[in-house]
């Protein structure tokens, strides 16, 4: 299959890599065009550690080349970032396509339904819980791919096409997805906005400086306290919405194959595995930048649907607004642009399950 790739940071020249080793023709966009050009001069990507490999994916100049030459589109670039592009490209998508979004943020997939509904055109928007590969991006030529991972949580808009969207993901992806059938389920299964809250508030000096240090290791009692507390919230709003995910313990045991204990415990367990991960060295991260507007704005705002408030959560985008002396909650294009404080939980759980109807 021809897959289209939304971005071209790490995750998506991971993915190109992957479907490319698969047998999958990717075909770049990337907004800004810069990322691409190398590979548009017709240099090959080269990708190491999880997925490793010589590739040639190919580069499409605009949102409408991409569109028009791809079956599957994949929404592959930060949530900031999600808006832009998917206005850009729904003018061109088709009735026979699928998007996929990777990972989903602040109910974009709702955001895509309705410009489509404009259009009189109804796909399956398959919105991931994460992303299917992380990694860091060396060049513009080069990814090294660090975790292929073993299961990805998702939800298709509307339910109605699941069964088509897991079967899409399936093909290109292979057998690692779990159909959780609800995308309040999928907005709710993110831990990284209240995970890296936790971590960002505690090592903040550290990212200002440009220190290198270590994630688990810092996550010290203090701090692996703080991240429990956020998770109860989730878990709380889950709940009263009559979902389940799973919890911070599930996650780190699941994902690092650490023994189930306290989440300081678990994190020092990482660490001393060589799996701790090393912090951001720069304020400037999607840490913040990204999970706080899009991750924790999104869950506060679900909870107060729910009538679960989470104070954490809404304490965390007002220190980290006025730590960055920006308003965060007002970065969100997404939600303000569906209007979501506008909405009730039986509006929103509606649309979750039915996407917006087509001719309005």
């Amino acid at each position: 299959m021809r897959v289209g790739i939304i971005g071209a940071g790490s995750i998506a020249f991971g993915m190109a890599a992957f479907l490319e080793q698969a047998g999958h023709t990717a075909v770049l966009w990337s907004p800004s065009g810069e990322r691409t050009k190398a590979l548009a001069a017709g240099e090959a990507l080269t990708a190491s550690g999880a997925v490793t490999g010589t590739f040639r994916p190919q580069v499409a100049a605009d949102a409408r080349a991409l569109a028009e030459g791809s079956d599957v589109l994949v929404v592959a670039l930060p949530a900031y970032g999600h808006k832009a592009v998917l206005d850009a490209v729904a003018p061109y998508i088709r009735a026979e396509q699928s998007v996929i979004i990777s990972s989903h943020a602040s109910f974009g997939a709702l955001y895509l339904s309705r410009l489509l509904a404009v259009r009189d055109i109804s796909v399956p928007v398959i919105a991931w819980g994460t992303t299917v590969v992380s990694g860091r991006q060396l060049s513009q030529t080069e990814v090294n791919v660090n975790t292929v991972r073993k299961r990805i949580d998702l939800a298709t808009v509307p339910e109605s096409r699941s069964a088509e969207g897991l079967a899409l993901c399936q093909t290109l992806f292979g057998d690692r997805f779990v159909d959780r059938g609800s995308l309040l389920a999928i907005a709710l299964s993110n831990l990284n906005p209240q995970n890296h809250m936790g971590i960002a508030l505690g090592n903040m000096t550290r990212m200002e400086r440009g220190e290198s240090w270590s994630q688990g290791q810092n996550v010290t009692p203090n701090v692996g306290r703080l991240l429990e507390d956020l998770d109860q919230e989730r878990i709380n709003v889950a709940t009263a919405l009559g979902l389940q995910v799973r919890t911070i313990f599930e996650h780190f045991h699941l994902s690092f194959h650490v023994p189930v204990s306290s989440i300081s415990q678990m994190n020092q367990e990482m660490h001393a595995a060589g799996n701790g991960g090393s912090g951001p060295t720069t304020a400037d991260s999607r840490y913040v930048t990204e999970d706080v507007p899009f991750g924790l704005v999104m869950t506060a705002r679900l909870a107060r649907l729910a009538g679960k408030p989470a104070e954490l959560h809404e304490a965390g985008v007002k220190i980290f607004s006025a730590m960055y002396g920006r308003d965060f909650t007002a970065e969100n294009d997404l939600l303000n642009a569906l209007d979501m404080d506008a909405l009730s939980l039986s509006d929103l759980t509606g649309l979750c399950k039915n996407g917006y109807a087509t001719g309005q």
